[in-house]
């Protein structure tokens, strides 16, 4: 039976695609940082793990758990992130340093500790998950789309280091997908922006809380969380998975205007989202 460690399971992406793998019948070892979380999980019938992406001790249990049970580590799903809103100048250092430290160290940890069991058995996928930010910037986004750049300069560095080998690394760029990421965007936009002092607080009160609040899946191009699970799904079910997957239409007109337009054009397409 193949396996898969996948972090971030609590809800929206990593929930519905552990749901999908496992009806695959795919070994899923699910994870997440809250013992709330990890309590749900097990009621499901997943093989769960308390898993922090920041504590290298939790990931390090986690795959000599995983190893030691199955002798092997088919693939990892490094799901587990979040978005902080806010305009660059309002970002302070700890709070991009937060951000980092979930979204890309958080990963980087969870790959580093992996590699050397999938050189041991000569084999496994990796599959980061970035985002169509991660291609394109949007205003008001600047510490999320840092984190997913970063990611992207990582999954393309260590795609080409490990060419000689026959462990994959495939990126997944989302576009708008219905899940609890834009909820818990708000929570870290109130804590850690001070919005009245900001030189954008009109630009916060008219248009970002409005977008961070809106309930409703009726952003253009948006798609169920499945969309997603169906492509890890994909990876999973072939021997040589591709080195990058889009989700959304979205993902894919604006990766194709990111190749053809001048910065000038895309910039004027991209103030207005």
């Amino acid at each position: 039976m193949r396996n898969i460690l996948i972090t971030g399971c609590s809800s929206g992406i990593g929930l519905e695609t552990a749901k999908m793998l496992k009806n695959e019948g795919i070994k899923v070892y699910a994870s997440a940082r809250k013992e709330e979380d990890v309590k749900t999980l097990e009621s499901l019938g997943f093989r769960t793990f308390l898993l922090d992406v920041t504590n290298k001790e939790q990931i390090s249990y986690a795959l000599k758990t995983i190893y030691e049970e199955d002798g092997k580590i088919d693939a990892v799903f490094n799901n587990a992130g979040f978005g902080q809103p806010g305009a660059v100048e309002d970002i302070t250092v700890e709070v991009l340093r937060e951000q980092f430290e979930t979204n890309v160290f958080g990963m980087h940890e969870v790959t580093c500790q992996v590699l050397p069991y999938m050189r041991k058995q000569g084999y496994g996928k990796i599959i980061q998950h970035s985002s169509v930010l991660g291609i394109i910037s949007l205003k008001f986004r600047g510490a999320y789309n840092a984190s997913k750049y970063a990611i992207e300069g990582l999954a393309d560095t260590l795609r080409l280091e490990l060419d000689k080998t026959k462990i994959f690394i495939s990126t997944i760029n989302t576009g708008p997908v219905t899940s609890k990421f834009r909820e818990n965007a708000v929570k870290k936009f109130q804590e850690n922006i001070d919005q009245k002092n900001s030189a954008f607080k009109k630009e916060y009160e008219t248009q970002l809380n409005e977008r961070l609040n809106n309930d409703k899946d009726d952003t253009p191009f948006n798609l169920p969380a499945s969309a997603v699970a169906e492509k890890i799904l994909k990876i999973m079910n072939t021997d040589k998975p591709k080195p990058r997957y889009y989700v959304t239409t979205a993902t894919y007109i604006l990766g194709f205007a990111k190749r053809i337009l001048s910065t000038s054009l895309l910039d004027s397409i991209l103030k207005k989202i």
